[in-house]
């Protein structure tokens, strides 16, 4: 198979493997990016593969960074871009189930992709666009299937994480599982407690957004996948929702907020289950408030204040899971509320709590109270933002 139009993300690359073919070595674009060539997804950057160890690539470009030498790879600036450029390689020895305990270099494309997580990654194409395809991985494309390399026990014992990844492809791709490569999933799911949850995080993030999450997901928890991942284990029950909802989360803050509705876990418990996840304190407090905001919209009508104090974000957020869960919510008019407040966050409030005591009132219990009175006033609308008002308002 021979592409005869490529996009300019490969065309602005070419010299690159002109330079290393005028080395007189060997070159290809490799992995991903000519799986998405193929099947028209969008691509930002170019994997490149070479005969050429690392000090030659490093001596055919004058500038180069040794981002990961040690399994021969190194970083190119060449024409304006950056490259990373990997020798033809293979590997053994994975006692942790992720990293090689020995990568050795080759002089054979062939070694170097049957090393390749699955068949639809395994393909390589030289400067003229013609394709190198080996297992069948053009067929797989066809077909929408994801299939290791070899034997799927052996390709997932050397690297467990790539079990998520073949998941994550299922929702990326809306691709499906091959029979045997499911099988060792399904026999082998328990490595997966042997990878960096960090590493796993990543994965379950991309599958959860994928265009094909729900369908991916059910797999996840068919798979025996879940129950090696922080906080998951004998929950399936709870987390078979997901494959049900009417679409998939759209935003990784939605989706972790889902995941504790689901697991219904109390307040208290949801810091200690981001961080579990490795998770940011930023994206663990953003996560309580979207659940605080859809727990009272669920539960009661809400006031302006409440509208105020969950903000837009949190609004939109808390309304698009009620949505996903089939227990709409009037969100047009609740939104409608929300933007017709006088203000929108606290620091638009005239007063403070210098201007109070300006006023006469001495720093105390008692001035907190006065500036919560007078912010939820004027949320309320039962008086002005204005200084004057806000004074008659409190009556001081």
């Amino acid at each position: 198979m021979k592409i005869s139009y490529l996009p300019e993300v490969f065309t602005a690359a070419m010299p690159v493997l002109e330079k290393l073919e005028a080395a007189g070595y060997e070159a290809y674009f490799v992995g991903g990016c000519v799986r998405d060539l193929l099947i028209k997804r969008p691509i930002h950057d170019v994997d490149i593969a070479t005969s050429a160890y690392p000090e030659e690539v490093k001596q055919t470009f004058a500038k180069s960074i040794d981002t990961g030498i040690q399994h021969g790879t190194v970083t190119v600036l060449y024409g304006g871009g950056s490259y990373e450029i990997t020798t033809f390689r293979t590997e053994s020895g994975y006692q942790d189930f992720r990293r090689p305990d020995k990568v050795t270099f080759v002089q054979n494309l062939d070694e170097d992709l049957k090393r390749r997580d699955f068949t639809i990654n395994a393909l390589a194409m030289n400067r003229q666009g013609e394709i190198v395809d080996l297992f069948d991985g053009l067929g797989d494309l066809d077909r929408h299937l994801i299939k290791a390399v070899g034997n799927a026990e052996e390709r997932f014992h050397e690297d467990a994480l790539r079990m998520m990844r073949a998941v994550r492809f299922m929702s990326q791709l809306s691709f499906q599982l091959e029979g045997k490569t499911r099988q060792a999933i399904v026999a082998n799911h328990e490595l997966l407690s042997k990878i960096s949850v960090e590493r796993i995080r990543e994965e379950f993030v991309k599958l959860a957004l994928g265009p094909d999450s729900r369908r991916a997901f059910r797999e996840f928890l068919d798979t025996g996948l879940s129950e090696e991942c922080p906080g998951l284990k004998g929950q399936k029950a709870r987390l078979a929702i997901f494959p049900d909802l009417k679409a998939g989360p759209d935003e990784e803050a939605v989706f972790w907020s889902l995941i504790v509705i689901m697991l219904n876990l109390p307040v208290g418990q949801i810091a200690a289950f981001m961080r579990e996840w490795k998770n940011s304190n930023a994206m663990s407090q953003q996560v309580k408030k979207i659940v605080a905001a859809f727990d009272l919209l669920s539960q009661r009508a809400a006031s302006d204040f409440d509208l105020f104090a969950i903000g837009r974000e949190n609004l939109q957020a808390a309304l698009k899971i009620a949505d996903l869960l089939g227990q709409p919510l009037p969100g047009r008019s609740l939104q409608d509320r929300y933007e017709r407040l006088p203000i929108k966050q606290s620091s638009e409030l005239t007063i403070d709590g210098q201007w109070l005591i300006r006023q006469g009132i001495k720093p105390s219990p008692a001035l907190g109270q006065l500036l919560r009175r007078a912010l939820t006033g004027v949320v309320e609308g039962k008086v002005d933002n204005d200084p004057d008002a806000i004074a008659a308002f409190l009556q001081i």
